[in-house]
């Protein structure tokens, strides 16, 4: 049975959709009066500590006793700095986001033998089951690629031989995380090729992984109707991948994977649902509305280089006269960066090269001044109270842009690069083999007693 055909079903919920509001309403002093820390943080914004790793480590502050101290962004994988990462690879001429899958899964940097090795197993494991892309894709195609993604993951259980056992066998997690993490940008690319296809009526084009290619240029050809790419365009996207592959244990898709994994599920039950978690606009979906908000920006405002026609164009979008209309500049701010994303920094430079290939130097500039400017129109309203970077959702849809990657392809994108981090958790997780994670809910429901149904009214 279709929704369209279900009408006494939606009658029966609207009618009684005050009542379901009134019962689920929580009085927010409530929250106070138990001290509860809502969303996991503390009142002075920071994190819960709610577990341990060695994975990744995100540096926006320090604490000068009870007083957070703004300091320069840093991300760190396995005790890396990403700048010195990524100043390796670009140094020697290489792709980086394969060697970076190998540090976060493995703990170390790869040898080169090691790093040809890991290379051709995901090359290798990049091929989908026969009749997967037929059957569990084009069957049952979905406009939303990020839902198709969870889906295939999901899928991807029934062509394990023995998905139900050897859960904490290292080993054979370590096959089941190389084979999602190979498999994801074609399972995406396939996705939207049957979403451009079904919903947008396009041409239906499906090309099969190549060899030879790193993830980035893979990626490239798969969603490409003739399969072309430049190196700059390949190296831009690598860099994308490394820099969103992983982001710590405390982020709500990250957290999501090692919840799930503490009850012993299934790694792709754990994949799918830290799919799920990013699909969610409070998370992954920020450089997609950053991509639009630019776009209206670029339209609205007359002069780029008119400093004021910006601030006033951003007062606007503060006060919901613009923009979405819900009052925030997406791009701008970050729940642990204060001075800078190191994420941003690195995009930015990269990008500023192909935009000046691609003609673009203009946008950027436009970009930059929404950058230096937000932070001034912040203060006037809240007076200054908070310090506030850009992100790297400002520049990373640009790119995107620039690659003339559609947006419904930015979140997938994320997710594609993402799911490193969440193996690497999921196996941390499987390795230590903790308590299932359990936070406790205060209720604050009274105590009713049972009415007979002949009584009520």
């Amino acid at each position: 049975m279709r929704y369209e055909n279900m009408t006494a079903i939606p009658d029966f919920l609207d009618e009684r959709a005050a009542e379901i509001k009134q019962n689920a309403r929580i009085d927010k002093s409530c929250y106070d009066d138990y001290d509860v820390k809502r969303g996991l943080r503390n009142r002075d914004g920071t994190g819960v500590v709610a577990g341990l790793t060695r994975i990744g480590d995100v540096r926006g502050y320090f604490m000068r006793g009870a007083e957070k101290i703004p300091a320069p962004g840093k991300l760190v994988y396995r005790g890396i700095d990403v700048s010195d990462l990524i100043g390796g690879f670009l140094r020697e001429g290489r792709f980086g986001f394969e060697e970076t899958a190998y540090l976060l899964l493995f703990g170390k940097l790869p040898a080169g033998r090691e790093l040809a090795d890991f290379e051709r197993i995901l090359a290798e494991y990049r091929e989908l089951p026969d009749g997967f892309t037929e059957d569990m894709i084009m069957a049952a195609p979905s406009a939303d690629v990020m839902n198709k993604l969870a889906r295939s993951i999901l899928a991807m259980y029934s062509y394990d031989p023995d998905p139900e056992t050897d859960r904490k066998n290292i080993p054979k997690v370590l096959d089941r995380a190389l084979r999602i993490i190979a498999r994801s940008p074609v399972v995406v690319a396939n996705a939207y090729s049957a979403k451009r296809h079904y919903y947008d009526k396009e041409s239906l084009y499906i090309h099969k992984p190549r060899s030879g290619l790193s993830t980035a240029e893979s990626f490239l050809h798969s969603i490409r109707s003739d399969s072309s790419f430049t190196r700059d365009e390949a190296g831009i996207l690598d860099l994308c991948l490394v820099l969103h592959a992983e982001h710590g244990g405390g982020n709500n898709s990250g957290f999501a994977c090692r919840l799930l994994t503490s009850s012993g599920t299934d790694i792709y039950s754990v994949m799918a649902a830290a799919v799920g978690s990013l699909k969610g606009p409070r998370h992954g979906g920020a450089s997609a509305l950053a991509d639009e908000m630019l776009s209206k920006l670029r339209s609205d405002v007359r002069d780029w280089r008119d400093d004021d026609e910006i601030c006033d164009y951003l007062r606007r979008i503060l006060r919901g006269e613009a923009g979405r209309g819900d009052g925030l500049v997406y791009g701008m701010g970050h729940a642990v960066y204060t001075m800078s994303d190191p994420r941003a920094v690195e995009l930015k430079k990269m990008a500023a090269s192909l935009a000046a290939k691609k003609g673009v130097s203009a946008e950027l500039e436009l970009i930059e001044s929404v950058e230096r400017l937000t932070p001034k129109v912040f203060a006037e309203r809240d007076g200054g109270r908070k310090m506030m970077c850009a992100n790297v959702d400002l520049y990373s849809g640009f790119v995107y842009n620039m690659l003339g990657i559609p947006r419904e392809l930015y979140i997938p994108l994320f997710a594609v690069s993402r799911i490193v981090g969440w193996c690497a958790h999921h196996i941390e997780e499987v390795v230590n083999s903790g308590k299932m994670i359990r936070p406790a809910y205060k209720s604050i429901s009274p105590d009713i007693k049972y009415t007979p149904l002949t009584d009520r009214c």
